[in-house]
């Protein structure tokens, strides 16, 4: 009797401990402000809804011969180490942007990754998205790219006629040779893998097509794909760069609603149906395409520290 509520009492605590770690976990939004020449801005909410700018470039671009940073995309290895992909250039680039940090502060030397070196006429890379897959221990990270007259279009021009690629890495020094990763029958970008639950996994993207421009999901039991049962497309048109987060028992998918000039947002328990809550969320102005991760409370009080000390420094000059 007493081993029994000795084990009723640990399995207690544990479930204790593991919820006030949740609590002390913050959400982090990468972002960017056009024109894309200053770097890379966060945001932060410790509850998914609001959010603030931590008002402060962290990466300035020197990736890539335009030397900008476009559509940030963070993913945090099971070593701790956050790793940060970027679009470097509108057009005529072959690669994305690369570079890793423990801390979200001091960033290892850009890499230019010329993934698509191989395809000589390949128009662009443009908003790679890195994945962290678990199961394989390796991560995914996919992108759209168009070379022209490769694939049926629509309405649009052949110089935009995208389809989504992938590369695979453990370092980050060796990356498998760029593959097709979708070809859905239409002009797609600004994709998204989210894990919903082991063999369960969802890709939220745009369709670029005219007139269409708006959001989809599809589903798959690999993050690899294949991606089937397309969903309806559930946002208003011209909308583009969405990112999925869960928050409680629902998913929000945030989305740049670019022609109303403001960053609205879904609300999904099953990527089956979607409700519009763009009204119960608030972003800063001027935040553009990027990806939601978690850090501890910790790191974001870190964080402001040296942001802190750093503009104490610059005003004391």
């Amino acid at each position: 009797m007493a081993e029994g509520k000795k084990w009723f009492m640990g399995l207690f605590m544990a479930v204790v401990l593991a919820s006030c770690a949740a609590k002390k976990e913050v959400y982090m939004f990468t972002s960017f402000h056009e024109p894309a020449s200053e770097g890379l801005r966060l945001l932060y909410s410790y509850d998914a809804y609001h959010w603030t700018d931590l008002n402060y470039t962290f990466l300035k671009p020197e990736a890539g011969d335009a030397k900008i940073m476009r559509d940030p995309s963070i993913a945090r290895g099971p070593d701790g180490t956050y790793h940060l992909v970027w679009t470097t250039g509108w057009k005529n680039d072959k690669g994305f942007g690369y570079s890793s940090s423990k801390d979200l502060i001091h960033w290892s030397p850009q890499q230019h990754i010329r993934i698509m070196a191989n395809e000589p006429t390949t128009v662009n890379v443009w908003a790679p998205e890195i994945f962290y897959d678990d199961e394989q221990k390796q991560f995914i990270i996919v992108w759209a790219s168009t070379i022209p007259f490769r694939f049926p279009k629509g309405q649009e021009d052949e110089n935009n006629n995208h389809r989504l690629y992938y590369t695979t890495t453990k370092d980050f020094v060796a990356f498998t040779p760029a593959k097709l990763f979708l070809d859905p029958g239409f002009s797609v970008i600004d994709a998204q893998i989210v894990k919903v639950a082991k063999k369960n996994y969802v890709l939220v993207m745009k369709d670029n097509t005219r007139p269409n421009r708006n959001i989809l999901v599809a589903s798959a039991t690999n993050p690899l794909g294949p991606y089937s049962n397309y969903s309806k497309r559930f946002t208003e048109l011209f909308s583009e760069g969405p990112n999925a987060t869960k928050a409680g028992n629902k998913w929000l998918i945030y989305y740049d609603s670019y022609r109303l000039k403001r960053y609205g947002a879904m609300s999904t328990t099953n990527f089956k149906t979607f409700t519009d809550v763009s009204n119960q969320v608030s972003v800063p102005e001027g935040h553009k395409h990027g990806t939601i991760f978690k850090v501890s409370k910790q790191t974001l009080n870190n964080i402001k520290k040296e942001i802190g000390q750093k503009q104490a420094a610059a005003l004391s000059k």
